[in-house]
């Protein structure tokens, strides 16, 4: 019982001694407090190293010296009209000084306030921006200075969390750090996107408005500033309303600051808006030649380049086109039967000043002008005959043109299917015959026909070495054969068609020039008696439909089997174009669609329309050795009264015929006479139906007693 009543006091004084409430409640508010201080450093100490993460995650102060976006580059013709521009985004830089005060106070009054003010993050902005998220519970856009959306354009991803948010400071602190004000806002007029594929406040003022950004009113520039929020929603060519209401707010935000009076805001908002109307402005999509840009970029500005400098280095590339030669090759293209190509070049230096390589280049960019290896058919006769020309042969040389047949079987004909028996040389080109280009192709060799070929411009490695190479059965570009005739024309040089002149970079330094590649390839006595050859076939041949009123023209045509390929390439001087049409899958054309019939029609109407634009003399110089002599059409000799077609010719001095015509009489004048071609009876092509017989006038009686006489003595034949 003792026992019990002591363990029972011992529990009492254990009691007595145990904590108080006020003990307990201190041990709570300690222990809480030392936790919370722990925890405290605890977030403090992972918030610093996030902060530090996201530090190593932008781009150090050295790398924003680099900070440049990306230029369109231009390219220009001859004139210094733009062609097209090349870029990723459609910018132009210009610099703050050459940027309307206007436009720069709109900028800050739509944008920005107290950018001369902050030092790359506006707090009080940040706070209402703070608020918004915690009303919206998500993170929105909205209180980002000048310097941070600059930021924010260039070096991060568009997503809205607080992670971005949080560089966009650290960067623009940066950025503040390491440029002027004046540096950061040039920077930001030229990168900000202002709807339709413009970037940068040059090409967005030469969009809407048609001027520079240094010559906007105040309308204006309110209109381009109240874009940047939402380029797309406040278009005044897609939205009007939503632009006016947004150029108001910007105006009304300028007068609110006190950067214009009430006066100017009242003018602004009254002056009537007028938006750029005038031609689209070139871009990729819309080139005004793009066979030919196309061919630059791939033949020579991308291999030198790369794409990072052609397409964001905001080169200014000068090329040698004509936009309004180009704008008709473009038209005579459309015209031709199946698809088709066109090549102009000077032929003095193988400037390309025109190129189309098919009808729709959106749906083909296949450029037939320079990828197309094509049968020239007879237009290839001019290198066979400059080859003989220039061994010796006379244009009053005679031909046979008869047929032949080889062991293989083949057997050339003629497209009139007859044969001409002897002819001269000048008929056997102008009317094309086969059979007689043949038999010469014999007589000069196939390896100097070739070594012709290469000497005058073709490259093609499709050139069979065999007779066929006579009739154009090899493949060629037209580029090739406007080459060829450019050498005919400029009196014997080979010319390297070249489209580029000079290319400049961004900041107008030349990074390199181009210009003729001129080497001799034939004398200049060859070169015209060749191009007085190719005078005859348009004056009196197969390409009469090519002859231009009051212009020296020369040229040749060409027709493939079963009218698979049409061609004409011809001259006048200071301009050589060459014209191609066929079907990409070798379809035939149709009946009758031969190069004279159907190409030299279009080519005649295109160079018209190309000498309106750049003029040119009337006929081609004569170089020293040229002898020009009137003689028979037919025989090539000195005419007589009664031959029915008198031409003249040009031959070398000293090879002029000295007897009389044997196919029309003996008459023979004292001396040759160098004057013009007499006016001539209308031509009889090749490439159309002939008549079965030649219409001669009839003989007068007294005419032909001379003549009889005269055969007689000649012959020594008495009475």
């Amino acid at each position: 019982m003792a026992k019990d009543e002591d363990r029972a006091q011992e529990l009492e004084e254990l009691e007595g001694k145990g904590p108080s409430l006020w003990g307990i409640l201190g041990l709570v508010v300690g222990g809480a407090l030392l936790i919370s201080l722990a925890l405290g450093v605890g977030v403090l100490f992972a918030l610093a190293l996030y902060v530090h993460q996201l530090a190593q995650e932008v781009p150090p102060v050295e790398a924003l010296s680099e900070l440049r976006p990306g230029l369109s580059s231009q390219v220009f013709d001859r004139k210094g009209r733009l062609i097209t521009e090349l870029f990723v985004e459609k910018r132009q830089w210009v610099r703050l000084e050459e940027v309307s005060p206007y436009l720069i106070k709109s900028v800050l009054a739509a944008e920005d306030a107290d950018f001369y003010r902050h030092a790359g993050v506006n707090p009080m902005a940040i706070a209402r921006a703070a608020l918004r998220i915690l009303a919206s519970g998500r993170v929105t856009q909205g209180g980002s200075t000048i310097t941070q959306q600059l930021a924010r354009n260039v070096f991060l991803t568009p997503e809205r969390t607080l992670t971005r948010k949080l560089k966009e400071a650290m960067l623009a602190v940066q950025m503040e750090r390491r440029f002027s004000k004046d540096e950061i806002l040039e920077m930001y007029v030229n990168q900000i996107y202002l709807g339709h594929g413009r970037y940068g406040v040059l090409s967005a003022s030469r969009f809407y408005f048609g001027k520079h950004p240094r010559d906007l009113t105040l309308a204006e520039a309110a209109m381009l500033a109240g874009l940047i929020a939402s380029p797309e929603n406040y278009s005044p060519r897609r939205h009007w309303l939503r632009a006016k209401n947004r150029q108001r707010y910007v105006i009304e935000r300028l007068r609110d600051l006190g950067w214009i009076s009430n006066d100017e805001a009242e003018m602004a908002l009254r002056e009537e808006i007028k938006l750029h109307e005038g031609a689209e402005e070139a871009t990729n999509l819309n080139n005004r030649a793009p066979h030919f840009v196309s061919y630059l970029l791939f033949e020579q500005l991308l291999p030198r380049y790369g794409a990072d400098v052609v397409y964001k280095g905001g080169l200014k590339v000068y090329t040698t086109l004509d936009l309004d030669v180009q704008a008709a090759a473009e038209e005579a293209v459309r015209e031709l039967p199946g698809e088709g190509a066109l090549v102009a070049l000077d032929p003095s230096t193988g400037a390309i000043v025109a190129m189309v390589g098919g009808k729709d280049f959106s749906r083909s960019k296949f450029n037939r002008a320079t990828q197309a290896y094509r049968q020239p058919g007879s237009a290839f006769k001019v290198v066979l005959y400059t080859a003989a020309v220039d061994g010796g042969l006379s244009p009053n040389d005679e031909l046979l043109d008869e047929e032949i047949t080889f062991e293989n079987g083949w057997s050339p004909r003629n497209f009139d299917n007859k044969f001409h028996g002897t002819v001269t040389v000048v008929e056997a080109l102008e009317q094309s015959y086969n059979a007689a280009a043949v038999r010469l192709a014999q007589e000069v060799g196939v390896g100097k026909i070739l070594d012709y070929a290469r000497k005058l411009g073709i490259n093609s490695p499709h050139l069979p070495r065999d007779l066929s190479l006579a009739l154009g059965s090899c493949s060629v570009t037209p580029m090739e054969m406007a080459a060829v005739f450019c050498a005919i024309a400029n009196g014997g040089n080979r010319v390297s068609p070249f489209g580029i002149t000079r290319v400049e970079d961004s900041s107008g330094v030349a990074l390199e020039e181009g210009g003729p590649r001129i080497e001799r390839a034939i004398p200049e006595v060859t070169a015209y008696l060749m191009l007085d050859l190719l005078r005859h076939v348009v004056e009196s041949g197969t390409a009469w439909r090519a002859k231009i009123p009051g212009y020296q023209v020369f040229g040749k045509t060409g027709t493939t089997n079963d009218f698979v390929s049409s061609w004409f390439i011809g001259g006048v001087p200071g301009l050589v174009t060459a014209i191609y049409t066929g079907h990409d899958d070798n379809k035939p054309l149709g009946d009758m669609q031969t190069g004279g019939i159907v190409v030299a029609p279009i080519w005649r109407k295109f160079t018209q329309k190309a000498l309106a634009f750049q003029p040119s003399p009337k006929a081609f110089p004569v170089p020293p050795g040229i002898s020009f002599v009137q003689v028979c059409a037919k025989s090539g000799a000195l005419p007589t009264p009664s031959c029915p077609r008198i031409t003249t010719v040009a031959v070398r001095e000293g090879e002029e015929p000295e007897h009389s015509c044997p196919l029309h009489g003996a008459y023979r004048p004292s001396a040759p006479e160098r004057i013009e071609d007499v006016p001539l009876a209308p031509p009889v092509p090749i490439d159309s139906p002939r008549p079965s017989q030649e219409v001669r006038p009839a003989p007068r009686e007294k005419d032909v007693d001379r003549r009889l006489e005269e055969l007689l003595r000649r012959y020594g034949i008495k009475r």
